[in-house]
Order: structure tokens, then C-alpha cells, then sequence
């Protein structure tokens, strides 16, 4: 059951056990969170592109794509459902996560697991570096055109399950660049509680 008002005016939370939340907020800048963490919705170049991606690079800085220059230096191109850290230039988090995610196909060559990959490799690389917090935007609904109504439900239950086994995470944002975006996302969390009617997790809304 969510309590309260309009999702368009108020930060939305699912309260996990172990005194873990999940927030959902927008329309909302993932530039401006001061999490320990942000994740990029990168290419697999890592050189920078549009959207969120474009975004990052311009806010934080060249120091952001410099690292990830050496990155592919050594390694070569990131694959989807993979991820790497970098530092966040001047941005206000203390790292960028660089995760790439599928290009939608039609939904049946793989394409949610490897969408749930990104958010676990996230997951643990922020867990290697014990952080305790970390935003996430909407991976794959842009330019790779997966369609967010079956991103978001995928998300929503990716983090659920391994924020409550996570070791340092405590406290996880989705930071969501439109209202219809944060609805998904919401309707996505709405379900999850559905499917699990006696169990302890509990979506509440409070003032951004």
C-alpha cells in the first residue's frame, strides 16, 4: 500500500529489512546527488555520449573521461552487463560507476539479464569500496530504447534482492530524469510489494 500524495511532488520510499531504503525520486538531476556513489548509463566506449552519460562527462569534468580512456586502454571496450568505477571529478558524489546496459531487441535476446547485471555489478563495486550509499538513473530506456515499464519492474526487484544481502549499502536512490519515468518506476515498486503481501517491506511517501 502506498501512503500519501502525488507522486510528482514527493520522494517515494520502500523500506527494506535491515535498515535498508530504496527512494525513488524525480523529475531529478543525478548530477547534483552527493550519494557516495552515481552509476552512468555508459556506451561500452566509455568515451561519453547523450543523455545521462553526456551529462556526467560535462559535469564532472575531464578528469572522469581521462580514467576511463586509461580504463579501455587496458581492457578494451566495456561489455553490456558489466561495470567499472572511476572518481567523479567535480561532481559532488565520490565516485561514478560506469555500467553498460542492453540494447533492446524485443525482449527476448537476453536483454533482462543483462539489465540485471549492470545493477548487481554495481552493487559490487560500491560493496568492494564500502560505500554505504548509491544512485542509480534509468539504465536502457533512452537512446537503447528499452521500453521502462519493463525496465522498471526488473530494477525495482534486482536492488531489492541485493541491497538486502549487501554488506555496506544502506541507502539506494533512483534518480529519475521525467514524471512518467518516476511513475514507472514507482508502479514497478508497487508491484514488487504485491507479490510479496506478508512480507516486510513497506512503500511510503514523505516531502522531497
Amino acid at each position: 500500500m502506498v501512503e500519501g500524495p502525488g507522486v510528482s511532488e514527493f520522494l517515494v520510499r520502500l523500506i527494506v529489512p535491515g535498515d535498508r531504503v530504496i527512494e525513488f525520486h524525480g523529475p531529478a538531476d543525478i548530477t547534483l546527488e552527493s550519494t557516495d556513489a552515481i552509476v552512468n548509463a555508459a556506451n561500452s566506449s566509455l568515451m561519453g555520449g547523450g543523455g545521462v552519460d553526456g551529462a556526467i562527462h560535462h559535469a564532472g569534468g575531464p578528469s572522469i573521461l581521462q580514467e576511463c580512456e586509461r580504463i579501455v586502454a587496458e581492457m578494451g571496450s566495456l561489455p553490456a552487463g558489466k561495470a567499472v568505477i572511476t572518481g567523479a571529478g567535480r561532481l559532488p558524489a565520490k565516485y561514478v560507476i560506469h555500467t553498460v546496459g542492453p540494447i533492446y531487441r524485443g525482449g527476448d535476446r537476453g536483454e533482462p539479464a543483462t539489465l540485471a547485471s549492470c545493477y548487481r555489478e554495481c552493487f559490487r563495486l560500491a560493496e568492494e569500496l564500502e560505500l554505504q550509499s548509491l544512485s542509480f538513473p534509468s539504465i536502457s530506456t533512452g537512446a537503447y530504447a528499452y521500453p521502462v515499464e519493463e525496465a522498471a519492474p526488473l530494477a525495482v526487484a534486482t536492488v531489492v534482492e541485493t541491497l538486502s544481502s549487501a554488506r555496506c549499502l544502506r541507502r539506494v536512490r533512483f534518480v529519475l530524469f521525467d514524471r512518467a519515468t518516476l511513475k514507472a518506476y514507482v508502479r514497478g515498486a508497487e508491484q514488487f510489494c504485491q507479490t510479496k503481501p506478508s512480507g516486510p517491506y513497506r512503500l511510503v511517501k514523505s516531502p522531497s
